[in-house]
């Protein structure tokens, strides 16, 4: 009864996302162990695996695209790959176990998140012109990650809050713009990289042919009707350039002689330190990771034929969101990046009709082990550039699509047309400019240097400070 009085205040139709997938709850597919059930050893081993086949590629490719970027040798690199997978491994047992109000107890992946990758990858190049060595540019991430993380601790007690602040239109924008602003990642990895800008061979025709043919076996595996092989798409099109590129004399087996036979998690190890206008993005991107977990964990409820509204509903939102944050923060402790609630397991769940928790146990198992393994973050930074240049294209563009399509569902009246045109004309104006900054003091460089965040900032202040439209008005837009 205490629960209930406490859970009272907030209602379940205040949640984003909350009511959006009633098709999965009336129409899934018939569950074969339900949400407290018990498979047996081997069957529940054989659904783990399924779930770590389709959430490894993106665990892995964030810290291997920021380790790349910051030009960190291959100890360093394999490193930071290792603890992603076994901070994921953690804080996928802690989500699915429960301790206390921490952990949805739902079968919930956790993995490292895209949505940072942009502001990240901006903090670095800012510490790093400011004349620090990548060791401290990690410092620094890792500081403002731990602590931008509290952000969703605190919000997961206001949740009714954040539909108010992160309007569609809002987070639609703010999904658009690290997808778009990702793009130019992409395109250079697929050319070679900036090693290959260094040595001449940038956009060459066999970096060309090679990041091209990734790209294409992606997104005709993605059209695919079998849904193993569309949800495999990314992770065959890795392996088949891995091994094309492996016949071309391409890869750099001498990775695997420099590293150690198993990743010692060492916390703290590059140390932390601050800045507080490196966290103004971060603030911006927790609260819409805490959005997106809502409706991942409302899909993974209505495929476990739980309940998608109701006291138990919300609290488990609560609480899923609650350890979304701390393992966010437990993440950057072990040297790496934010985790949040992947997507990806929902499609698993409805596939093999198990939605036992006590899979994420097997689950988080495996992450873990394979994270204290080198030669796993081993064989995926010996991938050459246009290989994973290649793939990870499809995916950024399927990032901008994804907020194309939030911004869909909306009305767009004039208010927003214009809170989405200027907050993607200033967000993208700074990545395809990144020189305006040149002659601005680094906390100018840190607060705007990446689209999320001057175009995230911008879309905030619009929402809140443009005045809604008359009814008229309203009519009018959607008549023309």
């Amino acid at each position: 009864m205490a629960k209930q009085e406490e859970l009272g205040t907030l209602q379940e139709a205040e949640l984003p996302e909350a009511q959006s997938f009633p098709e999965l709850s009336a129409a899934g597919s018939e569950l074969i162990y339900k949400l407290y059930d018990r498979p047996p050893l081997v069957e529940s081993v054989f659904v783990a695996v399924q779930h770590v086949l389709a959430a490894f590629v993106g665990i892995v490719t964030p810290p291997l695209i920021i380790s790349t970027s910051l030009g960190l040798d291959p100890a360093n690199s394999s490193f930071i790959i290792s603890m992603s997978l076994l901070a994921s491994g953690i804080c996928t047992f802690i989500q699915c176990k429960t301790f206390g109000p921490v952990g949805s107890g739902l079968l919930s992946l956790q993995g490292t998140s895209f949505a940072f990758l942009g502001a990240i990858l901006g903090v670095a190049s800012t510490a790093i012109d400011a004349g620090r060595t990548p060791e401290q540019a990690l410092a620094l991430i890792f500081g403002v990650c731990f602590f931008g993380a509290f952000a969703n601790v605190l919000l997961s007690r206001f949740l009714h809050l954040l539909s108010k602040i992160v309007t569609p239109i809002v987070s639609g924008t703010l999904v658009m713009l690290i997808g778009l602003s990702l793009l130019k990642t992409g395109i250079t990895s697929m050319a070679g990289g900036t090693v290959a800008l260094q040595n001449g061979t940038f956009a060459n025709a066999q970096n060309i042919l090679l990041g091209g043919g990734v790209f294409l076996i992606v997104i005709v595996l993605t059209l695919a009707k079998n849904q193993y092989i569309r949800m495999g798409a990314i992770a065959i099109g890795l392996l088949a350039g891995y091994i094309v590129s492996a016949l071309l004399g391409m890869v750099n087996f001498g990775i695997f002689s420099q590293l150690p036979l198993i990743s010692v998690p060492v916390p703290f190890r590059y140390g932390m330190s601050f800045d507080f206008s490196a966290l103004i993005p971060f603030l911006i991107l927790y609260p819409l990771t805490a959005i997106e977990s809502v409706g991942d964990m409302t899909a993974t409820s209505a495929v476990s034929k739980e309940p998608i509204k109701g006291p138990v509903y919300i609290r488990r939102i609560k609480a899923g969101v609650l350890a979304d944050g701390l393992n966010s923060s437990l993440a950057a402790l072990l040297n790496t990046f934010p985790i949040t609630t992947f997507s990806q397991n929902t499609g698993v769940i409805q596939m093999t009709g198990v939605g036992s928790r006590y899979v994420g146990f097997f689950v988080a198992g495996i992450l873990a082990l394979l994270g204290l393994l080198p030669i796993v973050s081993g064989a995926f930074q010996s991938i050459p550039q246009p290989v994973l240049g290649g793939a990870t294209t499809v995916m950024f563009g399927s990032i901008a699509v994804a907020g194309v399509k939030i911004i869909a569902s909306e009305n767009l009246d004039r208010r927003a047309t214009i809170i989405i045109a200027v907050s993607l004309a200033l967000g993208l104006g700074v990545v395809f400019v990144p020189e305006l900054f040149n002659n601005q003091p680094a906390i100018i460089k840190n607060m705007f240097g990446s689209a999320t965040s001057t175009g995230g900032l911008t879309a905030i202040l619009l929402s809140w400070l443009l005045p809604q439209p008359s009814t008229a008005d309203s009519t009018e837009s959607l008549t023309e």
